[in-house]
This record gives structure tokens, sequence and C-alpha cells, in this order.
């Protein structure tokens, strides 16, 4: 430990050169709450994506069939089948939340004065459950509606505004598809926008699956969705789902059969390495501030050779003189370093006043990390000077110009 005269005499001399000793820890404070608000950014944005594909539903499996070489009668036969979706249902029983198959079709309609594509959206009443969508006004149709083939239509919130004006006005109203009219009974929309992934395009009409079918010529589920009941269960369940698909089908033909899990998993890898990637580059910035420290430290020596040849004539020990340079050290290292971290966890802390939409985690692992950094500098980088001044001849100090 230092003693406290040594460490007296550091802060005195500190006093002495106030903005040199500011400049030469500017390069800590810094590299201090760089550390700190790299590490936070890559949490938040590692948390929010994974919170983003947790709510489109960890726990789904879909499966679709991968089009290959084959000629149109056998592709026809290879597509998933509603028989297939079934087949699911019955063979994966309880160890499933629900099953539920889209079929798509496109046709043009009026919207706000001209004719656009559409998209229609074959379903049935487990879709929002599985897909997690949210009824916004009126309802989803339900099995007997699916059933009894009815004519009724969800409309997504974006195209119930675009045709009606607002969607309180569409409810009840007809819209026609195919030359059939359809009673629009309720708007909807995803509770979490699916990255892509999804079928919903931002302006689908919903319609029962057992009347879409009857518009396509071909009868191809794209995809099927299954909800597994637990996490744990998905990648057996994966697996499960492709053996059916292939046992009731020619051999050969190929299905994609994909979850989540996977996405999470590479997620999780891609912020893991960016975070070590960017907490290397605010390492660099620590030891530039490091060799910073020990240049100003070694001037700090020759401008005070004359100080140290008298402080050792009077009796002062070698050690002593070492302990104080180093002290000088180590007391810019910790002071730049403490002020760097506070304003690395003031930035985050601030932000959090003006939004709450995102959770801005502090990690107090970087905090501890960017502390120790700071000393371990402060030791490394002093000692030389430290060293170099405790070697002195104090006669040759004396004589020092």
């Amino acid at each position: 430990m230092f003693h406290i005269e040594a460490l007296r005499s550091s802060v005195e001399a500190l006093r002495a050169n106030k903005f040199r000793a500011f400049l030469t820890a500017l390069g800590l404070v810094i590299g201090n709450a760089s550390v700190i608000l790299v590490v936070t950014i890559s949490l938040t944005s590692r948390d929010y994506i994974l919170d983003q594909i947790q709510r489109i539903g960890s726990n789904i499996i879909y499966a679709s069939y991968e089009a290959g070489s084959n000629g149109a009668v056998t592709a026809n036969a290879d597509f998933v089948k509603l028989a297939d979706v079934d087949a699911v249902r019955d063979k994966l029983g309880s160890r499933i939340v629900a099953v539920t198959s889209v079929m798509n079709s496109f046709d043009r309609m009026r919207i706000e004065g001209k004719e656009e594509d559409v998209t229609i959206t074959g379903t049935d009443q487990y879709y929002p459950p599985v897909r997690n969508i949210e009824v916004l006004v009126g309802r989803f149709f339900d099995g007997d509606e699916v059933r009894d083939r009815r004519h009724v239509a969800v409309l997504m919130q974006k195209l119930a505004r675009r045709l009606f004006g607002s969607q309180a006005a569409a409810l009840g109203k007809t819209v026609k598809l195919h030359g059939l009219p359809f009673t629009v009974i309720g708007t909807f929309r995803e509770r979490q926008t699916s990255l892509g992934l999804s079928e919903l395009t931002g302006e689908n009409v919903l319609i029962p699956l057992t009347v879409l079918k009857f518009f396509s010529q071909i009868e191809r589920v794209d995809p099927m969705y299954v909800q597994a009941r637990t996490a744990s269960d998905v990648e057996p369940l994966t697996s499960e789902v492709r053996s059916i698909l292939e046992g009731r089908h020619r051999k050969g033909a190929r299905y994609t059969v994909s979850n989540l899990t996977e996405i999470l998993a590479t997620a999780k890898s891609v912020a893991a390495v960016l975070t070590a990637v960017l907490v290397m580059v605010s390492a660099i910035a620590l030891i530039i501030s490091g060799i910073g420290i020990m240049n100003i430290m070694l001037v700090t020596v020759t401008e005070r050779t004359r100080e140290i040849g008298l402080r050792m004539a009077v009796g002062a020990a070698r050690r002593d003189v070492l302990e104080q340079f180093l002290a000088e050290a180590v007391l810019i290292s910790i002071g730049g370093g403490v002020v760097g971290i506070l304003i690395g966890v003031a930035i985050p802390l601030s932000v959090q006043f003006f939004t709450d939409d995102v959770q801005i985690p502090i990690s107090p692992v970087s905090i501890l990390v960017a502390f120790t950094v700071s000393l371990l500098v402060g030791l490394l980088f002093g000692i030389l000077p430290a060293n170099k001044a405790a070697r002195m001849n104090p006669t040759d100090a004396l004589r020092f110009e």
C-alpha cells in the first residue's frame, strides 16, 4: 500500500499541474465511458432483438415445400396439403398448442380511387393465437364459419383505413374478392413485426381457408405453423414435423421446416461477437491513454529531477520516491476512470427519462472491468517513470539543470 505521505505529495504535485493532469486523464475518461457505453449499447441491442424475435413466437415451427426441379404434376403433389396439417395435428397431440395453415391468393381492389393488388390470405380459427395476432375492432372468424365456408373477412388495419376511412367504419361493410361478396367482421394487426418472416404484407385480407382453396387451382399450404407447448420441445418437434411431411409424400421431396430458436441462437452469437470486437476497440483507447500517462510521467520525472535529488539528499529512500510517482500515475488513471464510468452510466440512465419503450441495462461487470483496467493502466504504465525516478543518483540529480 502507498504511504500517506506519498499520497499527499502526489496530490500536491497534481494540483500544481491541474491542466496537465486533466489532459492526461482525459484519455481514460473517454476510454472508460466508451467501454461502458459500448457494452450497454450492445446489451440493449441484443435484448431488443431477442425480445422482438421472442414476441413473434419462439415456440413456433413453420414448414413449407422446398421447390426443386420437379415437373409441375410432381411438384403439385408434393406441396403441403390440408390433409398434412390434420396429420400433424393428430400425431403430435398434446405436445402442441395448435396447428394452423396459410394459403395465399391475389386479387385487385379499388383503393383510394385506383386499382391495386391485394393479398388474400386463407387461414383458420387457430391463426390468431399461433401468429400472435391482435384483433383491434370486431372479431376473428370462428371454427363454424371456417367449416361452413362463410363469406367473412378480416382486414389488416392499414387496409381498413384506406378502404373505409377508419377501422370502425369497416365493420359490416362488403368487399368483393374474386367476384364474391365478403362481409368485414373485424380488423387486426400483428402484435409484433415478424422481421420479414411473415405472409402478412401490411394490407392483407384474411378469409376462411375453406373458401380460399376454391379460388386456387392448386392446394398449397405455405406455410404451415405449429406452436409447440414448451420451448424445450421445439427442436424435437421440428424433426418430427419434417418426418411426417416426408413420410406422406414421395421419396426425395424436400421440405423447409424451421423454427425461431435457430434465429435466436444466431442473434445471441452475433451480439456476443459484436460486443467483443467493440470492447477490444475501446480497450485500445485505454492502452493509448496508458501510454499517454507514461509519457507525461516521464516528462514529469525529468522536470522534477532536482526535487528528486533534494528529497534523496535529506533522507528519502528510493522506495519513497517510487511510491510517490507511482501514486501520481494511479491517481490520474483512477480519477479519469471514475469520471469516465460516471459519464458512461449517466448517459444510458438519462435516456430512460425520454422513453419507456426500450429498457437499457447497465452491466455491473463492465463497470468493474473499466475500474480494474484503470487501476492496472496506472500501475503498469506508471511503473517505468516511477522506477526511473527511484534509480536516480542524488548527486547527479542535484546537479541537473
